[in-house]
């Protein structure tokens, strides 16, 4: 399943549509990260809410795109995580700390806009 990735401003969005087996996760990571390379975005808001389940795969493949996305100098946040996968998430002691988690889209943008705004 090919995941869109919009360029809004100076942001992309990556917007999971349905779910997404490990090679799917794979090729997002791929995408993503050459989106990045490429464009220099300030920041990607990564949409999940379609996913009803997130394992330790993904995980594993959120926080690497982030860590590796920081390293560029371009911030990652997971909008939209619906509430019984966060539950689960942490109930299998799968972290996601590491990348922040917001309500929305908009509250991504807005995240991320006032993150670039911010003293470092």
């Amino acid at each position: 399943m090919e995941v869109p990735i919009l360029k809004q401003g100076s942001y992309l969005i990556a917007s999971v549509q349905s779910a997404l087996v490990d090679d799917d996760l794979t090729r997002l990571h791929d995408a993503l990260l050459n989106q990045v390379r490429q464009i220099h975005p300030k920041g990607v808001v990564l949409e999940i809410g379609a996913l009803d389940v997130v394992d330790s795969f993904a995980t594993r493949t959120f926080c690497d795109m982030a860590s590796k996305m920081r390293s560029r100098g371009t911030e990652m946040v997971i909008a939209g995580i619906q509430p019984d996968v966060a539950v689960a998430v942490a109930r299998f002691g799968l972290d996601l700390e590491a990348v922040p988690t917001v309500h929305d889209r908009a509250a991504g943008l807005a995240y991320l806009k006032h993150r670039a705004r911010a003293p470092h």
